[in-house]
């Protein structure tokens, strides 16, 4: 039997001989009456401080699968150190007598202590608390049970310490779950407690089915194929909110921004509709069940699709040209558009803008040379005063 580390129980009471006899003195009924409010005072902040930090209880069901949780991480443990130590040996000089007196490594305690010393973290108290209490039951598997038992886990969480349910199975006594341990929930949902001892058994169905066994389809969904163990369910089409088919002609009601027409569901095209669906300065754009408001192009004020070519009416600075509101060059119109001396025009989209020329600079209004700019010499060529930014 190997040492084993004990957690410490509780302090021991001290005996009679040793305590203090403690004498109490009666005090008066009137005495009683005036301590009491000041006994309430003194009482009350430790109270709620306690209230404050007391952890709440944790539901049964929670509560009833941790163990089981922990008990199957331990097996997982154990047969990953199973796997590390596989190609070992006691590693010393004379094996062969190594073997014949202490007994294969495969078997020995020696692989034992190495496996269960690798089980859990250092700070996984509940891990290192139950293989420290159920040690014994490891070492009694693994020199006498582990041929007649070779499954760890049913023979050490299921039928030993009781916390675990084989799988397909839940509760106290593991009782089969809805539609059988083989097939619960018939594929399409989740046991509640499956192989833990706790849960109620009841089938948290996937999406797209419902009903006691998950057999059933929610709206929005068709049965395309069922028997009397299994069931499929396939969404509808987008058109549908309820439906027998995969057709817009299947739908048993229309989902919203679709309409009835003729034998099939239609999109209800809600830019086509008198009341304008977007505001002032916004083209309203249709898609299947729905619209979106888009913003108008620059140059529109006010539009009925994309572009400058589906403008209203152009906004200031652009013009109707070819059918599209185009900009208007500001600085090419026959009236100048920056009259004053040594100003050049600059076009920008949908206006312009007026700057002193290459050698001068902006003073109380009015282009006037810098002071680096040279004498004037021999006038050449005019450059041109129209330039776009």
């Amino acid at each position: 039997m190997m040492p084993r580390l004990r957690s410490p129980g509780h302090p021991p009471s001290l005996p009679a001989r040793f305590r203090c006899p403690v004498r109490t003195m009666p005090v008066p009924s009137s005495q009683r009456q005036s301590l009491w409010p000041r006994l309430q005072l003194l009482l009350l902040p430790p109270l709620l401080f306690l209230l404050a930090v007391a952890p709440l209880p944790s539901s049964s069901s929670s509560t009833s699968h941790k163990p089981c949780t922990v008990c199957r991480n331990i097996v997982d443990q154990f047969h990953k150190g199973l796997a590390n130590t596989e190609k070992k040996n006691f590693g010393g000089g004379n094996t062969a007598w190594e073997e014949k007196t202490l007994s294969k490594y495969e078997s020995s305690e020696i692989r034992l202590v190495e496996i269960i010393e690798s089980l859990c973290e250092s700070d996984a108290f509940e891990c290192n608390n139950m293989v420290e209490n159920q040690e014994e039951h490891l070492e009694n598997w693994w020199f006498k049970q582990k041929k007649r038992h070779p499954d760890l886990f049913r023979w050490f969480c299921v039928d030993t310490l009781r916390v675990c349910c084989l799988s397909g199975t839940y509760g106290p006594d593991c009782l089969e779950c809805p539609g059988g341990a083989e097939q619960p929930c018939r594929g399409n949902g989740y046991c509640n407690g499956d192989g833990s001892r706790g849960g109620d058994g009841k089938c948290a169905c996937h999406l797209g089915y419902t009903g006691a066994l998950c057999m059933d389809c929610v709206d929005g969904y068709f049965s395309s194929w069922r028997n009397d163990t299994h069931s499929v369910c396939t969404v509808c089409h987008q058109a549908c909110k309820t439906c027998t088919g995969p057709s817009p002609k299947d739908c048993g009601e229309c989902e919203l921004g679709w309409a009835q027409q003729e034998d099939a569901c239609v999109d209800v095209d809600e830019c086509a509709a008198e009341a304008p669906a977007c505001e002032e300065g916004f083209y309203c754009l249709n898609n299947n069940g729905s619209f979106s408001c888009q913003a108008c192009d620059a140059s529109c004020a006010g539009c009925v699709g994309e572009g400058p070519e589906h403008c209203k009416s152009c906004t200031a600075g652009y013009a109707q040209e070819a059918g599209a509101c185009r900009d208007i060059d500001e600085c090419a119109q026959p009236e100048e558009a920056c009259p004053q001396e040594h100003q050049k025009c600059f076009n920008t989209p949908g206006s312009f803008v007026c700057a002193c020329a290459q050698g001068f600079q902006e003073t109380d209004g009015a282009c006037v040379p810098t002071p680096e700019t040279q004498e004037p010499q021999e006038a050449g060529p005019a450059s041109s005063s129209h330039e776009d930014l």
